[in-house]
């Protein structure tokens, strides 16, 4: 029987480090060069997202992500609309060798009223 998505989610969410909102914002503030890639799809996006974040939907992302950040060691920090999909792309990320990956592990919401 597969496992059902909440416990798939939950154990991605194990495997990487993980902010609230209000983390995210401090350690986006001091944190020189640091990234915030939104990993949801363009049409939600388009309907709300944080002012210095890229959109870069969780299909595409480790075509895109070189492109964006060449360094291994650049703070990138991820969110998508509940923290699900970011801790997945974490997980791929952390794969491919980046070494300061971070999910905003909150609903957009909170991101939201975070980063304003």
């Amino acid at each position: 029987m597969p496992k059902p998505v909440e416990e798939v989610v939950a154990e991605a969410k194990e495997q990487c480090k993980r902010l609230d909102a209000r983390a995210a914002k401090e350690f986006y503030d001091i944190t020189t060069g640091a990234t915030i890639i939104d990993v949801r799809e363009p049409a939600e996006a388009e309907k709300a997202k944080l002012e210095h974040s890229i959109n870069i939907p969780r299909g595409l992302l480790e075509m895109k992500i070189a492109e964006l950040c060449p360094s291994d060691d650049i703070p990138i920090l991820l969110h998508c609309g509940a923290g699900g999909r970011a801790s997945f792309c974490a997980l791929a990320l952390q794969n491919m060798g980046y070494k300061n990956v971070q999910v905003i592990d909150a609903p957009f919401e909170e991101i939201q009223e975070a980063f304003s």
